[in-house]
């Protein structure tokens, strides 16, 4: 059993910043591939951005220079630095992490809220 724990969100004027924050615990042996998806009220959940490895990153691009994601490879914990933030980045925020080859097994955090608004 894998569990991720997101942490970090808040209310946040926009432009103002955040930075997320999820660790993983559990059944982990080596650096595994993690991400952020979030999902808004009526509307699908959506990729942010992933890390893969030790460095090689992903992002969706509605965030490409506003938001940057970056890992403690040892740890297995991801974090998301979120700038200039837009009232369409409201959302709920979950950590992903993907383990081992197709069919993946993806686990999947609490999700914490971000609410971006003046």
């Amino acid at each position: 059993q894998v569990q991720l724990v997101e942490s970090g969100g808040g209310l946040v004027q926009p432009g103002g910043s955040l930075r997320l924050s999820c660790a993983a615990s559990g059944s982990i042996f080596s650096i595994k591939p993690m991400g952020w998806y979030r999902q808004a009220p009526g509307k699908q959940r959506e990729l942010v951005a992933t890390i893969i490895s030790y460095g090689t990153t992903n992002y969706a691009d509605s965030v490409k220079g506003r938001f940057t994601i970056s890992r403690d490879g040892a740890k297995n914990t991801v974090y998301l630095q979120m700038n200039s933030l837009k009232p369409e980045d409201t959302a709920v925020y979950y950590c992903n992490l993907r383990d081992g080859r197709f069919p993946y097994n993806d686990y999947w955090g609490q999700g914490t809220q971000v609410t971006v608004s003046s």
